[in-house]
């Protein structure tokens, strides 16, 4: 065994490099490592295991080993903690972000974002989210659309009722109720009364338009589609009967475009005449007069049947699905005890009343508007 030629605790002292024998060990093939300083008090020798070497495996030989990784700062641990830190930031970030795209997005569809009733409406309709399909939900929102009308003529007085369909204050109702007054009062669901003028009439269709005299900012009507409606639909009928202002009733479509036949001008129905709004407007129907002569001069339209309660003043009144639109203007209705041709008041409804189909007015309206009168 070969001597160490290194004195104890030192370096190995190398001869001076040559071609000789002597020349032992070989030269490196590089300069040897220098210490790694990674901070105070801390030297890391690269592998060689030598005196001043602190931690890491020993694999002998200069330049063969590894080095050490320096000893993390005290401020690892926070280090550490940032990224989640981060990402509970940016958690936080999209919970905002996609409550205020939620919020938006329901504010653009008409959808609060809240699970409870702020009076949201139904789209078409001024029914509440949460009292559409119910007759108090239907009541509550379309009741202020609806007036009672008194009429004046030579006959005498007759109630009636009537739907606000503009804010200013344009009224729908039957041509029966207003022919041949000589004034006309109409009186709010608040009570407040205002003199109303004749636009426009339709005896052929028992349709007139009115116009209240400086009216403004009035609840209106909506006006639906009638073509969709069914036999079996619930419906709400709403008007003055017997000069009852705003009474409610409800019931079904009971048949569909019926024949039916009413007096075109007041002298056909001025058995209406009676004091405190009796009106029993004549019809005919299924070869049959009620309520009185027609008269000769008639005119006949399809209508809506219904077994909602109509009685004296309902006409001209709404008939309204359970979204809270306008599905009809009621017309007549039945009462039993004159049907022999006398007329009577006192008889009530018995479930059988007549509306003409909404559609029907709107292909009318603007005839109407025109002033236009037959």
């Amino acid at each position: 065994m070969t001597e160490s030629q290194r004195p104890s605790g030192e370096y190995p002292m190398y001869p001076s490099y040559g071609n000789g024998d002597a020349a032992y060990p070989p030269p490196p093939a590089h300069q040897p490592a220098q210490p790694i300083s990674t901070g105070p008090g801390t030297t890391v020798w690269p592998g060689s295991g030598g005196a001043g070497h602190s931690g890491g495996d020993h694999y002998g030989g200069f330049g063969q080993g590894l080095p050490q990784p320096a000893p993390q700062p005290s401020g690892h641990g926070r280090r550490a903690r940032r990224p989640v830190a981060l990402l509970a930031a940016v958690a936080v970030a999209a919970a905002v972000v996609g409550g205020i795209t939620a919020t938006a997005v329901g504010q653009f569809a008409g959808t609060g974002s809240s699970g409870t009733d702020s009076g949201s409406v139904v789209s078409g309709t001024t029914v509440s989210q949460s009292s559409t399909g119910t007759v108090a939900g239907v009541a509550k929102a379309v009741s202020p659309t609806i007036v009672e009308i008194g009429a004046t003529s030579t006959a005498g007085e007759s109630t009636g009722s009537g739907v606000i369909i503009t804010s200013g204050g344009e009224i729908i109702t039957n041509n029966h109720v207003i022919a041949g007054a000589s004034s006309i009062k109409v009186t709010l669901s608040t009570g407040r009364t205002y003199t109303a003028k004749v636009v426009g009439t339709d005896a052929d269709k028992d349709l007139a338009l009115i116009d209240l005299e400086g009216a403004s900012g009035l609840k209106t009507a909506t006006l639906g589609d009638s073509s969709g409606i069914k036999v079996g639909d619930q419906v709400v009928a709403i008007g003055s009967p017997e000069g009852l202002t705003g009474t409610v009733t409800s019931g079904i479509v009971s048949a569909l475009n019926r024949d039916v036949t009413v007096a075109k001008d007041s002298e056909g129905g001025q058995e209406q005449g009676q004091q405190g709004g009796g009106s029993d407007w004549p019809f005919e129907f299924g070869g049959r007069q009620f309520n009185g002569d027609t008269g000769d001069s008639t005119t006949t339209y399809k209508a809506i049947q219904t077994d909602a309660s109509l009685n004296p003043g309902n006409s001209g009144g709404a008939l309204i699905n359970m979204n809270g639109e306008i599905i009809g203007i009621n017309s007549a209705m039945y009462s039993a005890s004159s049907s022999g041709g006398s007329s009577s008041s006192g008889a009530g409804s018995v479930g059988l009343g007549f509306a003409i189909p909404v559609n029907t007015l709107k292909a009318d309206l603007d005839t109407l508007r025109d002033g236009n009168s037959s």
